[in-house]
């Protein structure tokens, strides 16, 4: 049957359906019961005859179509035509009510992941042009007026409000803004005009990547919707056979053929696999559905599924455990002063992404000269190395001074030890410290609740600070001093444990979410690298939205195994029936369309259930 139905698919069943009606004033079978008989059955049933046709061609020949047209033209053939109308009048109004349920679901997420904005309000001198949003390039300035949504994502240079994130976040609380804030495409402006700076275009800003993603969700499938799709390709040419069987073996052994037949019938319409084709995809694209409400994007049915089945959780310190507001707290030098080592350390850590590099750059709030930065060099898991004007600075960990040889007094105070050598010379060190979340200590509490066997921290921090941290957290398992494919090998062997996932910040641990068996990035609004390398992407940085997304998985295994279970038994149970001449086609009617209804009921309930 079509996938999208119009209005035009109930006025087919309503007029079918007076059709068949107009039929019985015409009882005795003369002429015009069977030609309103005839021109019912094919009004219901011709979209059904063109769909098995074109699946002939495709070589997909055994469906829930040709199960019902087996159905109806033996109901025919047995002079059953009032069964034979109610079988695909019923079967068709259940299609329809069965697609406009799954419709509606898929509205209401599309409802909420409405992020889009057709136009931007470009600002051309002392004008305004409206123009569309594709149209408009990096650093355009453009307005947002009161309850408009956010085009681009960009920095405000003018005015102050407050904007509604919740579809990105799933958090209604508003987020107040101000000059030099940043805002993100998707979100809506609540009160106040602003100007903004754009720092993407339409492809690259958050909204396009959170659209794509949630479009391609269908892509990956889980292993019960796999199932479910082999179970249907050899369940239906078994049905086909088996009701051959029954009309044919009972009569050449002398029963009476109307009487088998007509159970053949019973068997066939019973045995359609509607309900589990369409709930079990239904259920999964409900839990995902139900995630992004609450600011969790789940790439696929696949991901959804795993979810479920963590074992082991690894974490990331900085940016996951803590909140990565970093602060320098101690400077230190015998010759230079504060204020020199930060402008040589910031002009090093300039074009470096490190969020301690943002620490120091911002620290020093003066403009950099980029022309006087040459040679930049990063390098993972140790610091960077450039030229500035023509002295060579290294500024990073313990590892970079030992790496390039330098003569250093190692600091074993407790933060993040940054160190400063200037052609080849020691000369500062400065100590930056980070905050755990107030989240961190629920969560850690609460994964345990949660079945989870170890949890691990992997982080690239000396050991006293990650020793602090997970402490404090009362973590026991902990690696510190971390290169990046330290934390890859590392995965590699917690995984051989059991099922493994790993959280992590999105900025540099890419790596690690590949590696593990499911990755989880927090805190990466806007950060292409989390939402292309996690399987689970949380749009802020609530950790307790790890336990949600854990729980809405299981919640949704639950109910798509009952649908299933409950469908299966229903059938199976009516089956049996049929083949004794226990039940009529009503019964089988119930075991298709009915179930197939109470199946997806059962499956939107995963939006209205309250998880804590």
């Amino acid at each position: 049957m079509k996938k999208h139905f119009l209005n035009f698919d109930f006025i087919k069943i309503i007029i079918g359906g007076i059709l068949f009606g107009l039929s019985f004033l015409f009882e005795e079978k003369t002429n015009l019961y069977f030609i309103f008989i005839f021109l019912s059955y094919i009004f219901l049933s011709y979209e059904m005859f063109i769909d098995a046709i074109k699946k002939i061609f495709k070589k997909e020949i055994f469906d829930e179509n040709l199960l019902m047209i087996i159905a109806t033209i033996s109901a025919f053939c047995i002079g059953e035509y009032p069964e034979a109308i109610m079988v695909i009048l019923l079967f068709d109004l259940g299609e329809y009510l069965s697609h406009q349920a799954v419709k509606n679901s898929k509205k209401s997420i599309t409802n909420l992941m409405d992020l889009r904005s057709d136009y931007i309000n470009l600002k051309e001198n002392e004008s305004i042009k409206k123009v569309d949003v594709k149209q408009a390039k990096i650093d355009d300035i453009f307005i947002v007026k009161p309850g408009e949504k956010i085009p681009l994502d960009g920095i405000v240079i003018n005015g102050k409000t407050d904007i509604d994130s919740s579809a990105l976040t799933g958090e209604s609380k508003p987020q107040m803004i101000k000059v030099g804030d940043t805002v993100l495409s998707g979100c809506i402006n609540n009160r106040s005009l602003i100007t903004v700076k754009a720092t993407s275009i339409y492809e690259t800003s958050t909204a396009a990547k959170i659209i794509e993603l949630m479009e391609k969700s269908g892509e990956h499938k889980a292993n019960t919707e796999k199932f479910i799709t082999r179970f249907a390709r050899i369940y239906t040419p078994i049905i086909v056979v088996l009701a051959i069987l029954i009309a044919i073996i009972p009569t050449l052994l002398g029963g009476d053929f109307h009487t088998w037949v007509y159970r053949s019938l019973v068997f066939i319409v019973t045995s359609c696999p509607c309900a589990l084709v369409i709930s079990v995809p239904l259920g999964f694209f409900c839990g995902i559905g139900r995630a992004s409400k609450d600011g969790i994007l789940i790439k696929g049915s696949s991901e959804l599924e795993k979810l479920s089945k963590i074992k082991n959780i690894v974490l990331d310190k900085t940016g996951t455990l803590t909140k990565g507001n970093f602060e320098i707290v101690k400077i230190f030098s015998n010759k230079l002063s504060n204020d020199k080592i930060i402008e040589k350390m910031a002009y090093a850590e300039y074009f470096s992404t490190h969020p301690i590099s943002r620490v120091i750059v911002n620290k020093f709030n003066k403009k950099i000269e980029e022309s006087k930065i040459h040679e930049f060099e990063e390098i993972s898991g140790y610091g960077v190395k450039v030229k500035i004007d023509n002295d060579v600075v290294l500024v990073g960990n313990e590892k970079l001074m030992k790496k390039e040889n330098i003569d250093f007094e190692k600091i074993n105070e407790l933060g993040t030890i940054v160190y400063l050598s200037i052609n080849h010379n020691y000369e500062s060190y400065i100590i930056i410290n980070d905050e755990i979340k107030k989240e961190a200590y629920e969560l850690i509490n609460k994964l345990y609740k949660e079945n989870i066997n170890r949890v691990v921290v992997l982080s690239g921090d000396n050991n006293e600070i990650v020793k602090n941290v997970c402490n404090e957290l009362k973590i026991k398992e902990y690696y510190d001093s971390l290169l990046p494919i330290d934390k890859v090998n590392l995965v590699k062997k917690i995984k051989e444990d059991n099922f493994t996932a790993f959280i992590g910040d999105g900025i540099n641990d890419a790596p690690v979410i590949k590696e593990s068996d499911l990755g989880i990035s927090m805190g990466i609004i806007g950060t292409d690298a989390a939402i292309e390398a996690a399987d689970v992407v949380l749009m802020n940085d609530d950790l307790n939205k790890v336990i949600k997304a854990i729980k809405i998985s299981k919640l949704t295994n639950t109910i798509i195994k009952t649908n299933i279970v409950f469908a299966l038994s229903v059938k199976l149970l009516i089956l049996i029936l049929a083949i004794f001449g226990i039940t009529t086609i009503w019964g089988a009617v119930f075991a298709d369309v009915g179930v197939t209804l109470l199946a997806i009921l059962n499956s939107l309930r995963i939006f209205k259930i309250k998880i804590k």
